[in-house]
């Protein structure tokens, strides 16, 4: 540990050769070798080892990656391939300099504006950068996580369409965003419908026409669904706006707005979702970081906080705290909420990285999650025993259906270093052949020919075995 209590190695600040010069002099050296003197001449190194480069950051994180291995004994890093729901992406060095920056070290909640500035801003430029990608006018300060999110808006909705009763959802939705509602509607006066999906794995419109109707608060829709598919908004949200309900559009990879629709653009009144992709690692599972961007007109019904940009006495630019719809700030009996807050520090990271990639280079990435895994998924499915489960387009996920025992399988290719997929059995029992297979710019092009290497290997020639190792 340093003397300011920092573990070695955790920041690094960079110096010039006039800087170093200055230091140098300061304590009477010539060189920075000088320094070292003291130590035996046989375990110093003859010159600079040969890094080669320059090097991106993902590159120099996997560099060093490769030499941590060689210090480890019995440890082991696994290929992840993991999806449904947590998506690994590569976060910029930049985004913990910037979340330590005494500009945003203010009052921890927005409070008082005039000692809040920094905080306010970031919520400011968070709101922006989610109205940008929704396609929606208005965004709150941002939620706890994707689940919560996706029931405070069906309580939005159900505000707002007071009269009505029944809330209409695709099951491909998330399953433990439907759980959460499921949690909430109990309590309620609230009847939950689920519709499911037609052969190519997008929502199941003939079914869907048949549930709504007069007495629907909203329809809720995923796109890029459960399964990686991508669907449509507009049939949705046109079927949802014939007997005057609402749509609600869900995102769990927030990368994909990058490149796909958006919900606004798809017709969405609300949009909610989970941006930790953006500058969050996964981090076994949090912290995550919920959001929420609504059309104009329902604004006043949004819960959590909204901050807003005014200018002050002296015509400066300033922040403010405009919507405020907590049981703290109002009576209890007009509150919108009671289980949002903003997630600040990780907003304020989302904010760094959307800031740092900008609209070209967010959609780059997108572009190469996109291309990555449709080439998997053609891979492994040409493989002997193995096919894509749905044929529609996905994002950076899919499901890939086995002809042998799908828990047999990952367990085994766990034993060789490779976290497979999800299987999607424990919540779909109808799709227990198949697991969802997540590739993102995390994968680089070994780890891809890997799996297939071991698929092929273990392809399935009867199908009778449960499988073949």
């Amino acid at each position: 540990m340093t003397e300011s209590g920092q573990q070695d190695g955790h920041r690094y600040l960079p110096t010039g050769t006039e800087d170093r010069r200055e230091m140098l002099e300061m304590i009477g050296i010539e060189s920075v070798d000088d320094l070292f003197r003291a130590l035996p001449e046989q375990i110093l190194l003859p010159s600079d080892p040969e890094i080669g480069g320059p090097l991106s950051d993902q590159q120099l994180r996997r560099y060093f990656g490769e030499l941590d291995r060689k210090n480890k004994v019995g440890g082991r890093d696994l290929a992840c391939f993991l999806g449904g729901g947590a998506y690994r992406h590569e976060t910029p060095a930049l985004i913990d300099s910037f979340l330590t920056r005494s500009e945003f070290l203010t009052v921890y909640t927005p409070y008082q504006p005039e000692v809040s500035q920094g905080t306010l801003q970031s919520i400011f430029e968070f709101q922006t950068f989610i109205s940008l990608l929704t396609g929606l006018p208005v965004a709150n300060a941002s939620m706890y996580e994707g689940a919560s999110a996706f029931a405070e808006g069906v309580l939005m909705a159900s505000r707002i369409q007071r009269k009505r009763r029944k809330v209409v959802v695709a099951r491909s939705i998330h399953p433990q965003y439907r759980a959460t509602l499921m949690t909430y509607a109990q309590n309620l006066d609230l009847e939950v419908v689920e519709v499911g999906w037609q052969e190519d794995g997008t929502v199941d419109l003939a079914q869907l026409e048949q549930e709504v109707g007069e007495d629907t608060i909203c329809i809720g829709l995923q796109s890029p669904n459960y399964f990686g598919v991508v669907e449509d908004w507009a049939p949705v949200s046109g079927l949802a706006k014939s007997c005057g309900a609402l749509t609600l559009g869900v995102v769990t990879e927030a990368l994909s707005l990058a490149l796909l629709k958006s919900p606004g653009a798809g017709g969405c009144d609300i949009a909610v979702g989970e941006a930790h992709s953006f500058g969050l690692p996964v981090s076994f599972g949090g912290p995550l970081l919920g959001f929420m961007a609504a059309t104009d007109r329902h604004k006043r019904s949004l819960p959590g906080r909204l901050a807003g940009e005014t200018v002050d006495r002296n015509g400066d630019r300033a922040f403010v705290l405009t919507l405020a719809t907590r049981e703290q700030h109002i009576r209890r009996e007009k509150a919108t909420s009671n289980i949002c807050t903003n997630q600040a520090l990780c907003a304020l990271a989302a904010t760094v990285y959307l800031s740092l990639h900008g609209k070209k280079g967010l959609r780059r990435l997108a572009e190469i999650n996109l291309k990555r895994a449709a080439s998997l998924r053609r891979r492994l499915a040409a493989i002997e025993g193995f096919d894509s489960r749905f044929d529609a387009p996905c994002f950076n996920e899919f499901a890939l259906r086995s002809k042998g025992s799908v828990s047999v399988l990952l367990k085994s290719l766990e034993e060789d270093g490779v976290l497979a997929g999800v299987p999607l059995g424990p919540d779909y029992p109808e799709l227990e052949d198949s697991f969802l297979v997540t590739t993102t710019e995390c994968n680089p092009p070994e780890e891809l020919d890997r799996l297939v290497d071991l698929l092929q290997r273990r392809s399935v020639k009867d199908d009778t075995l449960p499988i073949t190792l």
